[in-house]
């Protein structure tokens, strides 16, 4: 009686595995995410016009790859029609050299999926301002 039990209590989470490609995170949380952006504020801002070594991050999602006035991309970003979403930044993110080859971007990567998640809590947050398009 004990297994029949175990296995309606264990289908329904399996469907949910299923459901959610079976993963395990819930979203990010922000505030882990501002730690994780210290690896990118070499290079990075999230508001503002100004550039540094790669442009500002303000009102990136919705945005198309490449379009930042005044800052110099690669070929590469500059033609790959890529907006950004939580999704393609997410992919970019684990590996932006082989998510896009021949970008400038020398950053490595997240290898961790929980600070990706994290990360982009923070920049959903930190990079949508009243200059951003609705």
């Amino acid at each position: 009686m004990l297994k029949k039990h175990a296995i309606i209590v264990l289908l329904p989470l399996l469907g949910l595995a299923l459901v959610t490609g079976g993963s395990a995170l819930a979203g990010g949380d922000a505030a882990a995410g501002a730690k994780v952006f210290n690896k990118c504020k070499t290079c990075h801002i999230t508001s503002g016009e100004a550039k540094r070594m790669g442009p500002s991050l303000e009102c990136v999602f919705g945005r198309t790859a490449g379009a930042v006035e005044g800052y110099r991309y690669s070929a590469a970003m500059s033609g790959s029609g890529i907006v950004w979403s939580h999704d393609t930044m997410a992919e970019y993110l684990k590996n932006p050299r082989q998510y896009l080859k021949g970008t400038k971007m020398a950053f490595a990567g997240l290898k961790n999926d929980q600070q990706i998640e994290d990360l982009l809590a923070f920049l959903e947050g930190a990079t949508v301002g009243a200059a951003c398009p609705k």
